[in-house]
């Protein structure tokens, strides 16, 4: 009408003017805090955790539409902190009497990130006609995997009984490996990012589902309120005592080995399946490549505990350390 100022178009910048990203999701991204990535897309802070722009996609759907069942079984982790190897252990472990015979294991012919999907990033991602993911030949119970924050789970994952497991790894080694991990993803001519500039991000909390620690944070409160519903791993604590670690994972998701199975050497058995040596030299994972383009061997580097100390200086260090006892020491959560 005459005297009416008009509403002006959103103009949305280059990054947002993708065709994959659905326009809800351009207009949610369009009012978020927006920094340059450590690939190549920017990351966009929602929810105070820091996303690439076009895993908001997924993480918006899964929000939105992902109903979890008493009997699910996720898996949650901090990206670079042995998700790989999580998985590997937990689908072997579920599925030991579906597969009996090692020799012919889904893993020794599939990704642990295929066997064992990512919410936001593989079944929610890009589903913007359909953003229902078919879900019928997931046998109960279910087993999924998300690096999203405790905040942003979807409601009905809070509200059910199912189960959560949460692995974390210390911030120093888990920096250093995002630095290889994203550096592997980045176009040639691109150049790598520096170790400098990707720390400075990383103690800024600019990561992939960053901050780190409040990452950490929100599910070592949750499972300090209900240890029923989630189990709090550290990746230093499956390295020294796999073996340990296995039957108590076991048993918390209520599939607890027998004593005849422990006499058979069953868990010795998976976890020689699942040891790093073996995954990282099967054919599979070593030239294969994820439905995402990610290669499969960009998940198997060296899964060392302390390997920071060939990368950071004492000044880092000591960023780093002072970062975690303000964050997280207060809380009595010590790496």
């Amino acid at each position: 009408m005459p005297g009416e100022a008009e509403t002006p178009l959103l103009v949305l910048p280059k990054y947002l003017q993708e065709n994959e990203l659905s326009q809800e999701c351009k207009e949610v991204i369009s009012s978020l805090p927006v920094e340059q990535g450590w690939v190549a897309s920017h990351l966009c802070q929602y929810q105070g955790f820091w996303h690439s722009t076009r895993q908001m996609q997924g993480v918006l759907a899964c929000q939105k539409h992902f109903q979890a069942h008493d009997t699910d079984i996720i898996l949650v982790t901090t990206p670079k902190s042995g998700t790989t190897w999580l998985k590997a252990l937990t689908f072997a472990l579920l599925n030991r009497n579906k597969y009996q015979d090692l020799q012919t294991h889904p893993l020794l012919t599939s990704s642990p990130h295929v066997l064992v999907p990512f919410l936001e990033l593989d079944l929610y991602l890009d589903k913007e006609e359909n953003p229902l993911p078919d879900f019928t030949s997931f046998p109960s119970p279910r087993l999924f995997s998300t690096h999203l924050p405790y905040v942003s789970l979807p409601k009905s994952m809070k509200e059910s009984t199912c189960k959560l497991v949460y692995l974390c790894r210390d911030p120093k080694d888990t920096f250093v490996s995002l630095w290889h991990f994203t550096n592997r993803l980045r176009l040639k001519n691109m150049g790598t990012n520096s170790l400098e500039d990707s720390f400075e991000k990383f103690c800024r909390g600019v990561s992939l589902y960053g901050p780190f620690w409040d990452h950490v944070l929100g599910y070592w409160k949750q499972n300090l309120e209900n240890p029923e519903k989630i189990m709090f791993l550290r990746y230093e604590e499956l390295k020294a005592d796999p073996a340990l670690v296995l039957k108590e994972l076991a048993s918390f998701i209520g599939s607890p080995f027998s004593k005849e199975e422990e006499a058979n050497g069953l868990v010795d058995d998976i976890l020689k399946l699942c040891s790093f040596d073996n995954l990282s030299n099967l054919e599979v994972n070593k030239n294969g490549k994820l439905l995402s383009g990610e290669e499969n061997r960009a998940f198997f580097r060296r899964g060392e505990v302390g390997d920071w100390k060939n990368y950071l200086t004492l000044e880092m260090i000591e960023q780093l350390n002072a970062i975690v006892k303000e964050k997280l020491e207060v809380h009595g959560l010590k790496f």
